[in-house]
């Protein structure tokens, strides 16, 4: 059975993109648009474009399928707050779910971790303004550095800038790694080609999948993503750049583990792992292997 979205009259005027990603928040906005390129949005049984504009009491129809469905399911759930991992006066470092923006954007205007910190910030009558200093993206999850206030975040903004944090992730990628330890290899990243650098490091492996920790020298916008795709072994989950998407899986296997710094304010040393996610510990377990002690 399809999956069916009615248009009410608070909807008159929005493009059909606009209107299915913030119906469908969870979803990747490459996701949407390999739909309407396929055209499989339909209104009215014919094929809609992603900026054609929509009229109340219309009905756009996608595809049934499981991942739209998770999409979906996803999307409408209630955002829960996210697990605090580190807190002083100054820094912020919280457990960033899946499918949860770190910004307002299109779509994410209401609903964003930003948004969600700053709420409960102003709930507890702080009045200091909460920003992040990294951006995780959407399917991304895992540990996410926030500052406090327009000079926390600054100085932060500057350890980031200086290569001083260091910032480790967990991948799961197709068949067995046999790429460099260190990976330098140019990148599109916000229209421009630019030099990425990461250190790799597999963790566990057999003759399907390989899990990896990686290490950002540089930060790029879908760095890991498309290094590791350039070596032949993409992300499970990543159909933007060509990896397995098993029905076991709704989301990209790409996670922030772990944050290494010195305080800017102190010099204090701080390190802090962000757990696996069930969703993800439960498919490298199916795939066969288990995060090492």
């Amino acid at each position: 059975m399809a999956i069916e979205f009615e248009l009410d009259t608070s909807d008159r005027g929005v493009s059909a993109r606009d209107f299915l990603q913030r119906e469908i928040a969870a979803a990747p906005t490459a996701y949407l648009n390999q739909l309407f390129k396929k055209k499989k949005v339909l209104r009215s049984g014919m094929p809609v474009a992603g900026d054609e504009l929509l009229s109340a009491g219309e009905v756009l129809t996608l595809p049934d399928s499981a991942r739209l469905q998770e999409l979906v399911a996803l999307s409408r759930q209630q955002p829960v707050m996210p697990q605090v991992l580190f807190e002083n006066s100054e820094i912020l470092i919280v457990d960033k779910p899946a499918g949860l923006a770190v910004h307002a954007a299109v779509g994410h205007e209401t609903i964003n971790l930003t948004g969600l910190l700053q709420k409960q910030a102003d709930s507890q009558g702080t009045k200091f303004k909460i920003a992040p200093v990294q951006r995780l993206d959407l399917e991304t999850s895992g540990a996410c550095l926030f500052g406090k206030g327009r000079k926390a975040l600054g100085e932060l903004g500057q350890l980031l800038m200086d290569r001083q944090l260091r910032k480790t992730y967990l991948t799961l990628v197709n068949g067995v790694y046999s790429g460099s330890d260190e990976l330098v290899s140019a990148v599109r990243a916000k229209g421009k080609v630019k030099e990425a650098r990461c250190r790799v490091t597999t963790l566990t492996a057999n003759r399907t999948a390989s899990l990896l920790e990686v290490d950002l020298l540089t930060g790029r916008q879908h760095q890991i993503r498309q290094q590791l795709a350039q070596q032949g072994h993409p992300l499970f989950g990543d159909r933007r750049y060509h990896g397995p998407c098993p029905s076991g899986l709704s989301r990209i296997f790409l996670h922030s583990y772990r944050l290494s710094f010195h305080s800017p304010f102190g010099g204090e040393p701080i390190t802090v792992t962000a757990p696996l996610p069930d969703e993800l510990d439960n498919f490298l377990r199916q795939s066969g292997l288990t995060l090492p002690d």
